[in-house]
């Protein structure tokens, strides 16, 4: 009973509501403090001009460390820099949420995140992404507000790349950028359940990101789309399936458009605590 009351005040709004689980950003809301979850994506580039599709496979581990902080680790597997699938990456990310105010049905939140990576891959394009694509860091605001069934958020960041010595070779001219201004806009909005009776219940989310980079010293940059839907079944398993296309731009990019896939499970049997205040 503990159980199931605490996944749907989880789903409500007591922590994290459904609708704010963007499939392409984060929220300034966390999950719930000292649960788990795993997350598997592949991420695909369709028809790359000279190369077919390249996979990317990423694996990741997230923690809730309590209400208002949690800690991500995630390792990638790609061949989109090489002919071959290999390991490519790994990052660390936190997020901190400093502010809220809640309310029956709605709330107001602000976090700030950090983000680290390690990647093998060479310094080519324009296009800054931690994803796998480069070494480098990153760290901003994200700003998120809960009006019943529909979930606004949005991102500001600074992304800068490590240079590593063994890349230089690989810089074109003009120079490619190593820092940049980065934002997005999400919104989430919950189609089913229409009401709630039971945490079974399958939950049905549709989204649609508005995701942009700006070049600090390049001046070039891109605006994105990414639509996208959400199944989460049980209160704990999400399926997600999303397509990313570029709307404007001139930076440098790998490719304009991707498909990402991906699967979550969240552990609520590792929460410390549960019923205490």
């Amino acid at each position: 009973m503990k159980k199931a009351m605490f996944i749907f005040g989880w789903l409500l709004g007591g922590t994290l509501t459904a609708q704010e689980l963007y499939v392409f950003s984060e929220p300034a809301s966390n999950m719930p403090a000292y649960s788990q979850g795993v997350k598997q994506s592949l991420k695909w580039l369709p028809n790359r001009p000279g190369k077919g599709r390249d996979f990317r496979s990423t694996t990741e581990w997230m923690y809730g460390v309590n209400k208002n902080w949690m800690i991500h680790g995630a390792v990638t597997f790609s061949d989109m820099y090489s002919p071959n699938f290999r390991w490519e990456s790994w990052r660390l990310y936190s997020k901190y949420r400093f502010y809220s105010s809640d309310d029956l049905y709605r709330h107001f939140r602000m976090a700030a995140y950090a983000e680290v990576s390690t990647s093998t891959n060479p310094l080519i394009y324009d296009e800054l992404s931690m994803e796998g694509d480069q070494s480098g860091w990153q760290t901003g605001i994200i700003l998120t507000q809960l009006l019943h069934k529909l979930a606004i958020s949005g991102t500001a960041g600074f992304t800068k790349t490590f240079l590593q010595p063994d890349t230089l070779h690989h810089i074109s001219v003009p120079p490619i950028a190593r820092e940049a201004f980065t934002y997005s806009l999400s919104a989430g909005y919950l189609i089913l359940p229409r009401t709630y009776s039971s945490y079974d219940q399958t939950n049905l989310n549709l989204y649609c990101e508005f995701l942009g980079q700006e070049g600090i010293s390049s001046r070039r940059g891109f605006l994105d789309m990414a639509p996208a839907l959400q199944l989460i079944f049980k209160s704990q398993f999400k399926l997600n399936l999303g397509y990313r296309f570029q709307l404007a731009g001139d930076m440098k990019r790998m490719a304009q458009q991707s498909w990402l896939l991906s699967t979550e499970w969240l552990f609520l049997r590792k929460i410390k605590g549960q019923g205490k205040k």
